[in-house]
This record gives C-alpha cells, structure tokens and sequence, in this order.
C-alpha cells in the first residue's frame, strides 16, 4: 500500500510486504510485526524513525531485522500493464514475466467471473483434450516413422501444458509435461540427436521421479551412446533406487557395466 497515511496508522497496522514510498517505484520492504510481552501493540519498520539498536526492546523491528533491500527499477507499460524494468537482469525479468503471465491470465477469465479466479478443480477441460490431442496426434506420426513431425506436435503440447493458468494444479501439469518431455526423447533418440534425447529425459525424470523408468532409461542410453558410461552408471543406479530391480533398468547397468570393463582391460 501507499505510505501516505499518518505514523500512528502506520504503527498500528499490519502492513504488506511491500510499501511504496513517495518516489515510484522505489520499493521498500518492511519486516513481519511483532507483539511485546508487556503490551499487545504491533509495531512495523518505519525508516523515518531513528534507529532502535537495542535488542531488549522485542517490541521494535529493527535495521537488522531486514536481510537485504534491493532497490528496483520498475516501470509499467500504460497500454498493456505490464510491469517491466529500466535495468535488465535474468532473475528479476523471470519475476516479471511471471507476474504478467499471471496478469493475463486474470484478464482473460470470464467477464462474469469479475476478475476471480475460478476453483483449481475440475480444470478447464479444453486445454486438457488438446493437450492430450497434441501428444496422441504424435505418437501417431512417431509410428509412421516421421520422427521430426512427431518432435514438433510434442513440443507444441509441452508449450501448451506449461502455460496453463497459474491456480490450477502443478501436479497435473508435472503429468502431462513428464509424459510429454518422455516422448519427444524417443523421438530424439530414434533420430540419433543423443544430446537433445537425455536433456527430454532428464527433464522428465525431474518432473515425475517415481514411476517413470522409461525417463530413467531413455536418458541412460543416450549417454550410453554418448560415450559418457560413468555418469550413466550413476545415473541409472539412481533410476534403480527409485524404481526399484525394473527390468530394463538392470539389463541397461549390467550393459554399462561391461562396457567399462572392457575399457579398463589391457
């Protein structure tokens, strides 16, 4: 909110994690109030205040109280809304592009939702079916052995998984983009693009560890083919830990395990 008010309703009120002051867009952040023993008064950071060093009065948030205070540049495009920055740096442009995706979310509900996000379940089952139509549509084209098609309708459906509005659940969205990612690097593999079929596996895995052997094997052969035996030794022993004795994963070990061997043989 705006610092505009009085000191003794900006004392007494639990304040925001941010406060903006008279300057826009300086932000100023402000620490989590806290109750004294001796009296229920909630006091927050006021920077106009002196400094209160000691640390006996529990009461009083102090300078040290804060961690740090980052000073950002921000500007908001009149047209749009959209927040951005004067200064660029790759952590706060996430930030901001993660704010406004939301933003846009928000304007693009219902207009007789007024401006609420709806309940998190059920989804909406429109993007459910394409996403699902997009990942059938390519498994069909990886069958008729056009590998690059396939790899485009995967890709599309990842895209359209990941943008899914923001309160809907991640867990739904880890489903589909684990499936998803696990299919564009058979894809990649049967191409022989070994590098681009272990990033799609590990990303899977990363997204759904339990359950997914296929992911933990997929990228184990690619960098089997890699040449890089060590770290698929360790990576699939890892699958097998989380999997368990899964079949394939155990063939793939006792293949890399061979392999070494004969490399260390005179």
């Amino acid at each position: 909110m705006y610092s505009g008010c009085s000191d003794e309703v900006h004392h007494a009120a639990i304040s925001s994690r941010w406060t903006f002051p008279d300057t826009f867009p300086t932000l100023r952040p402000t620490v989590k109030p806290k109750r004294t023993a001796s009296a229920a008064k909630i006091v927050a950071y006021d920077p106009t205040r002196p400094n209160i060093t000691s640390s006996r009065d529990a009461g009083v948030a102090t300078m040290s109280d804060l961690t740090h205070f980052d000073l950002l540049p921000l500007r908001m495009d009149p047209q749009s809304k959209a927040l951005g920055a004067t200064k660029r740096w790759r952590a706060l442009d996430a930030e901001l592009e993660q704010l406004n995706t939301l933003h846009r979310s928000l304007l693009s509900l219902d207009g007789g939702a007024g401006g609420v996000p709806p309940p998190p379940i059920p989804v909406n089952p429109k993007r459910t079916g394409n996403v699902t139509k997009l990942r059938d549509n390519g498994n069909a084209e990886y069958r008729k052995h056009k590998y690059a098609e396939a790899i485009r309708l995967y890709t599309l459906g990842i895209q359209m998984a990941l943008t899914r509005p923001l309160w809907e659940p991640a867990a739904l969205v880890r489903e589909e983009v684990s499936g998803l990612l696990a299919n564009r690097a058979q894809a990649h593999m049967a191409m022989s693009n070994w590098p681009e079929g272990a990033v799609d596996a590990e990303g899977s895995v990363e997204a759904r560890r339990v359950g997914n052997a296929k992911g933990w094997w997929r990228r184990g052969r690619c960098l089997v083919e890699m040449g890089r035996l060590e770290e698929a030794r360790e990576w699939v022993r890892s699958g097998l830990e989380v999997e368990g004795e899964e079949a394939e994963l155990v063939s793939l070990l006792r293949e890399i395990e061979g392999s070494i061997d004969k490399k260390k043989a005179p």
